[in-house]
């Protein structure tokens, strides 16, 4: 096949995909996003790669190049399985960097050194042998958006879907959680064990307030609000329903709302909405702006020129390992 023929095959692929995003996706849009999305599919076939798009990534990657999708949890858990030869991480840094802890022997790229992440910023390695020091005996329980060398000083790591679990395994009065403050809040109000914080904060859900989940409920009868637990907790007290980004993905399809508000980054909104039309979203738009630094374009570079490789220095890759199969064990 001619590579012009090739290239044909691969936009009769990508506008195929259209219909499935017609309804977030404006048809004038359409063209923009199209030329991107063949290169990319005839690029993943070319170096046997795929694709890893957590929940917060904009329908056109999340719908229409996506391989595997999904929160944290499942991004981590699904990347041991993947049998191709190249991980390109939709996402943030330390996602990427928990995908080449998974799987060492395989090339994990991200499409944008920019894609960081407020909570992982928030903590050091050094913080935590300090607050070791402080708290000595109390494990150490270190929520997944952090980096590997953070990860490599816990003694397990943890999701916002799996907290309230990996928490209660340990069997003990009383842990250390880190970095987001008000997951910890969260969880140890349902779990009862005494938890010691630390003030990072996720900077999508901390802009959340109550006040303005009244208003919505006021302006919006009959809404049921979902919220994810790195909201305050005088936040997660005013919704309906507090969960994962895979726990709300299933409420939404559990089919016990019409009206909906998903208390989180906006972008998973649109990409419920492809999935269950028959939902009305009302959508409180705040982006995460490091997710929105990985687009099609910048995808499709990743693939075009194998980079920007993630790597994690052996000193730290097998204790960090160890904390994360510590969690997935659970």
């Amino acid at each position: 096949m001619t590579a012009s023929l090739q290239m044909s095959f691969w936009q009769e692929q990508a506008d195929s995909l259209y219909p499935r995003v017609s309804h977030v996706i404006p048809a004038m849009e359409w063209p923009a996003f199209s030329e991107d999305i063949a290169a990319i599919l005839a690029l993943k076939e070319k170096h046997n790669a795929v694709i890893l798009a957590h929940n917060y990534q904009t329908p056109e990657i999340f719908h229409c190049v996506a391989d595997v999708k999904g929160d944290s949890l499942a991004l981590a858990r699904k990347a041991q399985e993947v049998e191709a030869d190249v991980i390109v991480m939709a996402g943030v840094a330390f996602m990427a960097e928990t995908a080449k802890l998974l799987n060492p022997s395989k090339k994990v790229l991200l499409p944008s050194v920019e894609a960081g992440c407020s909570l992982a910023d928030s903590i050091t390695a050094a913080d935590v042998r300090l607050l070791r020091a402080r708290y000595p005996g109390i494990p150490v329980v270190t929520y997944v958006n952090t980096s590997a060398d953070v990860k490599a000083e816990s003694d397990i790591c943890c999701t916002s879907g799996n907290a309230r679990k990996v928490i209660e395994s340990l069997g003990v009065e009383e842990v250390i959680m880190i970095p987001d403050e008000f997951l910890a809040q969260n969880v140890a109000r349902e779990t009862g064990v005494k938890i010691i914080t630390w003030k990072g904060h996720c900077e999508v859900h901390e802009r959340f307030t109550p006040e303005e989940i009244r208003q919505w409920r006021a302006a919006w009868p009959g809404l049921v609000v979902l919220a994810h637990p790195e909201c305050p907790p005088e936040v997660v007290a005013e919704a309906d329903y507090s969960g994962s980004t895979a726990g709300m993905s299933d409420f939404v399809a559990s089919g016990k709302a019409g009206r909906v508000l998903l208390v989180t980054e906006c972008s998973m909104s649109d990409n419920l909405a492809v999935e269950h039309p028959e939902v009305e979203f009302v959508r409180p738009c705040n982006l995460c702006p490091h997710m929105k630094h990985i687009t099609l374009s910048a995808i499709r570079k990743a693939l075009e020129r194998m980079e920007v490789e993630v790597t994690v220095d052996a000193s730290v890759a097998d204790r960090a390992r160890l904390s994360i199969e510590r969690m997935l064990a659970v």
